[in-house]
């Protein structure tokens, strides 16, 4: 049965990607751009099952307008992609606050402001699916990108706590985590001044590795929209889904780390609680 899909930030990477697979398999789609003439010739070979809308996930008032509006001309959107965002390179000292405002205002707090909005209209019609565009870097970290992963661990708590609250309204929660991938990621990156300090720390290391080519992208952007997709079709899937070897390997190290560190945490944990008082027996 064909679906219809809303998938924000729509006009490259895996947003464009993911809108020509659902298009070309007899889906509808709306499509949310930045500057709608981005999905022209899309527009043009299907004119009847795409629907393409402007739309800045900074502007409150503009995401509901499109969500809502979204809804009234589908009839029933079976699935949200929230994919609208971009990184910030820099090291933390390097980044300037409206740097960091912009990051957080687009990744985190528009991400939120779109399955906000979404979620009143999925429980009318009796559920749906969101599924939210993280990173492998919503569970592991590099240099250079801590504003950026300050805003996938943030999504991705707000989606763990939200994903049980709407549960019995029959909506559901996929966490989509890439690795590195051939999409224009790297090209889009908003890239702050460097400081010279920092040349010999491992911030200039992945500053130079990005430089000369060096950072190995293994991810293939086709392959792991056809994993979305295949998510986004399936009855009961995983909250998380990581994407690629990196995105594999990196999170099942990191998680191997903190399961070991919070182990040899056991007895100190414990023994932060209250004292069990003891009844006296009369």
């Amino acid at each position: 049965m064909n679906k219809t899909w809303l998938i924000t930030g729509a006009s490259s990477g895996l947003g464009r990607t993911m809108s020509e697979k659902l298009l070309a398999r007899g889906d509808r789609v709306v499509a949310t751009v930045r500057r709608k003439e981005a999905l022209d010739e899309l527009a043009q070979s299907h004119r009847e099952r795409l629907h393409v809308a402007v739309l800045d996930v900074t502007d409150t008032g503009a995401v509901n307008r499109t969500i809502a509006d979204a809804f009234e001309a589908m009839g029933r959107i079976d699935v949200i992609v929230s994919n609208a965002g971009y990184g910030l390179f820099g090291a933390a000292e390097e980044v300037t606050d409206t740097q960091i405002d912009r990051q957080i205002a687009t990744n985190l707090v528009g991400s939120i402001r779109v399955i906000r909005a979404s979620l009143p209209h999925l429980r009318a019609q009796g559920g749906g699916r969101i599924m939210q565009v993280s990173s492998e870097g919503g569970q592991v970290a590099y240099p250079n990108f801590s504003l950026y992963h300050a805003t996938k661990w943030g999504i991705e708590g707000f989606v763990e706590a939200v994903a049980q609250e709407v549960a019995p309204f029959g909506i559901d929660f996929v966490l989509v985590e890439p690795g590195p991938t051939s999409t224009n990621f790297a090209a889009r990156l908003d890239r702050a001044d460097a400081l010279p300090i920092y040349d010999a720390t491992p911030s200039g290391d992945i500053r130079r590795a990005l430089a000369s080519g060096g950072f190995v992208v293994k991810g293939d952007a086709r392959r792991s929209v056809d994993a979305m997709i295949a998510a986004g079709d399936a009855a009961r899937p995983a909250l998380r889904l990581a994407l690629g070897s990196t995105a594999y390997e990196n999170i099942e190290t990191a998680l191997k780390r903190r399961l070991d560190a919070i182990r040899s945490q056991k007895a100190e944990a414990l023994g932060a609680d209250a004292p069990i008082a003891v009844e006296t027996v009369r």
